[in-house]
């Protein structure tokens, strides 16, 4: 091992120590419905056979992930009984013994061993902090791993809610390494194997789609024999996951019964908290036209049977605008995402690549059918691998990891909890702002935060009145009684503004580095063209 690659492994394994630390204090913490998913996930694949695994229904909890994460909770299942067999009795419904609550702890913080491998990784193919030459590069590393494994929105939803986004995103960075050293194919299985732990992934497939398509089959080829070799290997190599994931139940002519637990359309355009996305909006004014149009008579308003405020999960209809469907979402999906995709094959580079999945994950995020509020660090997660070498990305990360991460307050909402929540994010936004401040040359000023406008300083101070009142004034004037819902709609309504803001701003930065190359593209060309006739005339 070289002298370069053994600091960048310190570098690593004391970030993880680090968030290994921060992680087993919270133990003890509150952990939501998702732990008993999980719970019920081990015994369901340790106690039935495959065939029964997406049949299973004696648990509101049914197994609808894809067959490669349901493989992954029976290998836990192994290691359960050693803590706690009870936990493994499918018929022991919402158990929760300390021995079971520190047994799925653990496999959380140990699934992130891949985080920090996958960091290890992204250090050694992308040389993060290259561009600084104020800062040693070896003290740049430790924070962006820092960044990324003591990251406030994974600790809250993993470490506390719990769930397993940590390992799940490790998976998607050691793609994005494959993808900064050109092994390709490898990269390719790895996203392949991604979408077979996790569909929700499949947000920033056209991203893969359009630059394997390029990078692999069109520029590595010589002719039309090497592209069809090429685009068939391409093919397989992507295959051979989802072979070995779904072939089994294929061949059990089980796969309508697994697609139909991966992709349950009835659940509505909106989770019970409302993402903070277009749709969250759409809804505001829907009920707001609704209001208006009792009062006024100036247009129908439809009766329902369900309010979309009601927080429940099930499809419901609007009263005064469209309804919205399945198609719907996914035609508008597509269509925004196309001015990046475009993009991304005109220019077809790394960093394009890694720009256009933040840009399909946001996308989906903003326009996508049923998005759950977690879906944000799909994009938060790939866009700090920009941030600690590009100031304007820098500036959007610490954007979207305010707002992204804010709009996660609602899934704590126990009182010991509440404290602990509002600690991490103040100080991990600490963190942020001093990083990349320092990183970057910008310290801030009177009036403005490290990085940010004044407009945007405002916009995250006013999360402090908006955190009092949804986290103490709410419930302490009574209004939970009459408007329960209403800091949830705050929160999401607030924090959609600044992610669509930052999502219209990705894009323009794209678009902009876009021109600067065609600039320089025609210079170099008109250059070229001059110098070729100034020999001709000598």
């Amino acid at each position: 091992m070289s002298i370069k690659n053994y600091y960048k492994g310190i570098v690593v394994t004391l970030s993880f120590t680090i968030g290994a630390i921060i992680k087993l204090a919270l133990l003890p913490c509150y952990h939501s419905t998702d732990f008993e998913v999980h719970r019920n996930w081990l015994a369901l694949t340790h106690s039935l056979p495959l065939n029964q695994w997406y049949y299973e229904n004696r648990s509101e909890w049914t197994l609808d992930y894809p067959p490669f994460f349901a493989h992954f909770e029976y290998g836990l299942s192994k290691f359960a009984h050693y803590f706690d067999s009870a936990m493994l009795d499918i018929n022991n419904h919402n158990y929760a013994s300390e021995k079971t609550k520190l047994f799925q702890r653990l496999t959380v913080i140990g699934s992130e061993i891949i985080l920090a491998l996958a960091i290890l990784s992204l250090l050694k193919s992308m040389q993060i902090g290259r561009k600084n030459h104020d800062i040693p590069m070896p003290i740049i590393q430790l924070l962006f791993a820092l960044s990324l494994l003591v990251n406030f929105g994974l600790i809250l939803v993993d470490h506390i809610h719990f769930q397993y986004n940590g390992f799940l995103l490790a998976i998607l960075l050691l793609s994005i390494s494959c993808m900064y050293q050109n092994q390709y194919l490898m990269g390719a299985i790895w996203f392949s194997t991604l979408l077979n732990l996790k569909h929700i992934f499949l947000y920033i497939a056209p991203a893969y789609v359009v630059y394997l398509f390029y990078a692999f089959c069109i520029r590595q080829s010589s002719n039309c024999k090497s592209f069809v070799i090429n685009l068939i290997t391409l093919g397989m190599t992507t295959l051979i996951p989802f072979i070995f994931s779904f072939g089994p139940f294929i061949l059990m002519n089980q796969l309508p019964q697994v697609l139909s637990r991966l992709f349950p359309f009835k659940r509505g355009l909106c989770h019970a908290y409302w993402a903070p996305n277009v749709w969250a909006l759409y809804n505001v004014l829907d009920k707001a036209l609704a209001i208006i149009g009792r009062y006024t008579h100036l247009f129908q308003v439809r009766s329902i049977s369900v309010s979309m405020t009601s927080g429940l999960v099930q499809d419901i209809e609007h009263q005064v605008l469209p309804s919205i469907t399945p198609t719907m979402t996914f035609i508008l999906t597509i269509i925004f995402m196309i001015p990046s995709l475009f993009r991304l094959f005109r220019r077809c580079s790394k960093r394009t690549f890694l720009e256009t999945i933040i840009l399909c994950a946001l996308t989906s995020f903003l326009f996508g059918w049923h998005v759950h509020e977690k879906a944000i660090l799909i994009s938060i997660i790939p866009l700090s691998l920009l941030a600690f070498d590009s100031r304007e990305h820098a500036r959007y990360f610490l954007l979207l990891s305010i707002f992204g991460g804010f709009s996660l307050f609602p899934l704590i909402f126990t009182g010991p909890e509440i404290p602990i929540k509002i600690a991490l994010f103040i100080t991990y936004t600490t963190f942020l702002f001093y990083t990349l401040g320092e990183v970057h040359g910008d310290r801030g000023s009177t009036f403005t935060l490290p990085l940010l406008n004044r407009l945007e300083t405002l916009s995250v101070i006013l999360l402090i009145p908006l955190c009092l009142y949804v986290e103490c004034l709410h419930t302490v004037l009574h209004i939970d009684r009459i408007l329960p819902f209403l800091p949830l709609l705050l929160i999401s309504i607030y924090c959609s503004f600044f992610i669509m803001y930052c999502w219209i701003r990705l894009h323009t930065i794209e678009a902009h580095q876009e021109d600067e190359l065609t600039a320089i593209e025609s210079t170099v060309k008109f250059s070229g063209r001059w110098n070729m006739k100034q020999r001709k005339k000598h």
